[in-house]
């Protein structure tokens, strides 16, 4: 990993980067933790260069904030980026970024985005946010930017300020990371004993409360900001509410009515630590994401879970295995890439709902039905290496995307959720230990009338296909980190299913 700490150094940098690479870029003010972990990986899942800044920005601090005691532990972040494989490190200094001194030339936002929230009691913060994000992305020239769903009034200006001022960058907000207790994520956490983290959690706790409101059908803004005032209400609570309000999520203007969607955020005061949360609210059906390793029981439950809730089944492994079975219907060596990315360019996908519960799709590929034939042991066994092709996972995302867009669907897969839909507002990853998913395969292979495979010969497979999986270049299995893991060893198909559900109460319809 490179380290710079000038500007020069970094255009240096920037300029050796090949033209041809996608370069994302995630701005950091250090301390990491595993909220910004979760915006490195995906910014390597998703481009070929990713950039990390660490930078304390005194323009975002007013009078009587922490800027001097703010965490700071470059050593240790350096080290974190290292492991997780982060190309290019930018640790300027305050001097190196012109961010001190009252004549500075600052990005001013639209006062009807700043004055509202946060920007309220912290009066010119998200000025000094927008000046050092733009002179970053001047300096860095990523083409995606990464930033945590946590800061979403910041993630909103940001975007305003990137259409306003034509920047070619895209913004992705990505999921809030929350400890065990439901506690976001954030360097301030280390100022917290341990009562006050646990006291802290109320925060959460409200606007889990607001969240199952609305699911049961509550769509006034005022009834659900009532929830959240009386859950700080109590006495002994030990925090302190600086604000609750709901608004657009793209505006930031209050909202009165939810008829689309709404951002429901919290600033509240643990003793001195100021902390923030906040939920998105969408009234479209949700996108419900399941991944995990081969054999867990991704498809069967994701099945069972789309029929019992009306959603659409969206069996994205049936998209590869059509891929697959293209290619070796046309001959195509699996070495030939660039035959295959030929090949794919213009294949058609089709998903048909069903009403059979084992066969909830029929799936066609150029207008041929191949449901049955994607099935076979010869397809199994060549997927995973078809599947990790950089043409075909593009066009196989764009096409699951597609699929996404409406809402109400159950999609399954090997980084459906770190890659596909990481918007998904409920991801799962199943898993089992290899010798429970061979069983489940040899059972299944036996039902088809194959006999001539032994479990020791599927757990080999098995294990490595997992291999392969896990470590493939492009969009490898991992669990994400807002993921909720269910081992289905000694579970039936009904209990997770039932599972699943339980924890869909928990999230906005």
């Amino acid at each position: 990993m490179l380290i710079v700490t000038t500007i020069e150094g970094l255009k240096r940098e920037r300029e050796k980067i090949p033209k041809t690479a996608t370069v994302g870029f995630v701005p950091t003010m250090g301390a990491l933790h595993l909220g910004h972990v979760s915006l490195i990986q995906r910014a390597l899942a998703e481009t070929d260069f990713v950039v990390v800044s660490i930078f304390v920005n005194p323009l975002q601090f007013g009078p009587n904030e922490d800027l001097a005691r703010y965490p700071r532990q470059l050593d240790k972040d350096c080290e974190i980026c290292e492991k997780l494989g982060v190309h290019l490190l930018f640790a300027p200094s305050v001097e190196e970024m012109n961010a001190v001194g009252d004549d500075l030339t600052l990005v001013v936002p639209p006062k009807s985005m700043t004055s509202v929230l946060c920007g309220k009691y912290r009066p010119g913060h998200f000025e000094g946010v927008a000046t050092i994000v733009t002179k970053l992305f001047h300096l860095v020239q990523p083409h995606v930017a990464y930033f945590g769903q946590k800061d979403a009034q910041q993630v909103a200006i940001i975007k305003r300020l990137v259409r306003d001022l034509n920047f070619p960058v895209q913004i992705k907000t990505c999921p809030t990371v929350r400890e065990a207790s439901g506690l976001a994520l954030s360097s301030r956490n280390q100022y917290l004993t341990a009562t006050e983290k646990e006291k802290a959690t109320l925060i959460y706790r409200s606007l889990s409360r607001v969240q199952e409101a609305f699911h049961r059908g509550e769509r006034k803004c005022q009834p659900l900001l009532d929830i959240i005032h009386s859950s700080f209400a109590h006495p002994d609570c030990g925090l302190t509410l600086q604000y609750a309000e709901i608004v657009h999520p793209d505006t930031l203007q209050p909202l009165s009515h939810i008829t689309d969607s709404a951002l429901v955020a919290v600033a509240a005061f643990c003793g001195t630590t100021r902390l923030i949360d906040n939920v998105i609210l969408t009234v479209t059906k949700p996108i419900i994401a399941l991944d995990g390793p081969a054999g867990a029981g991704k498809s069967t439950v994701s099945r069972r879970l789309a029929h019992q809730l009306g959603y659409l089944y969206l069996d994205t492994g049936a998209m590869y295995r059509a891929v697959t079975w293209l290619v070796m219907e046309n001959n195509i060596s699996p070495e030939d890439e660039k035959a295959i990315a030929d090949m794919v360019k213009n294949v058609k996908i089709e998903l048909i709902p069903s009403d059979d519960l084992n066969s909830p799709v029929t799936v066609r590929v150029n207008q041929q039905d191949v449901t049955k034939a994607i099935r076979s042991p010869e397809v199994t066994r060549l997927v995973s290496k078809i599947a990790a092709q950089k043409a075909v996972r593009e066009k196989m995302v764009q096409l699951q995307q597609e699929y996404g867009k409406k809402g109400g669907i159950v999609a399954e897969g090997r980084d459906i959720g770190t890659h596909v839909f990481p918007q998904a507002q409920l991801k799962i990853f199943l898993t089992a230990s290899p010798q429970a998913r061979a069983k489940r395969r040899l059972l299944e292979l036996h039902n088809q009338g194959e006999t001539d495979i032994n479990l020791e010969q599927l757990i080999t497979e098995i294990q490595q296909r997992d291999y392969l999986d896990s470590t493939r270049e492009i969009a490898p299995l991992q669990k994400a980190a807002d993921a909720i893991e269910i081992n289905t060893d000694n579970l039936t198909v009904e209990e997770v299913v039932e599972k699943i559900k339980s924890l869909l109460n928990h999230i906005p319809h």
